[in-house]
């Protein structure tokens, strides 16, 4: 065998492990960039709820004080609805977080997981 030969088949072989590596890179890529996608819809579910539950307390506050009621309960028509959207949120989440450990999210759990 030749030295050019020799040099041919090195260069070959070094092409062929970049290719390899090209893709594993993109193969990674994009498994890291659906995890962000996921991840970013899970933190804005988080804030979503939040934001929810200012609500409920705001709400809370009118229906004892400026609606003058003696007692607020989860049957209030309007604390029902707030509470059945928080619970929706809640499960999409949840949801959302198996997703994200199923294309390889690790970590802590995020805020509000646990109820």
């Amino acid at each position: 065998m030749t030295f050019g030969e020799k040099a041919r088949g090195v260069f070959n072989r070094g092409v062929s492990a970049s290719r390899d590596l090209t893709k594993k890179a993109r193969g990674k890529a994009k498994e890291l960039s659906a995890m962000g996608v996921v991840k970013l819809e899970i933190m804005q579910l988080e804030s979503h709820v939040e934001k929810l539950i200012a609500k409920l307390g705001k709400e809370v506050y009118m229906t004892l004080v400026d609606k003058n009621h003696a007692t607020v309960s989860r049957e209030t028509p309007s604390i029902r609805r707030i509470l059945n959207e928080i619970e929706e949120l809640r499960t999409r989440k949840e949801l959302k977080e198996k997703e994200y450990r199923a294309i390889g999210g690790r970590g802590k759990k995020t805020l509000g997981a646990s109820r």
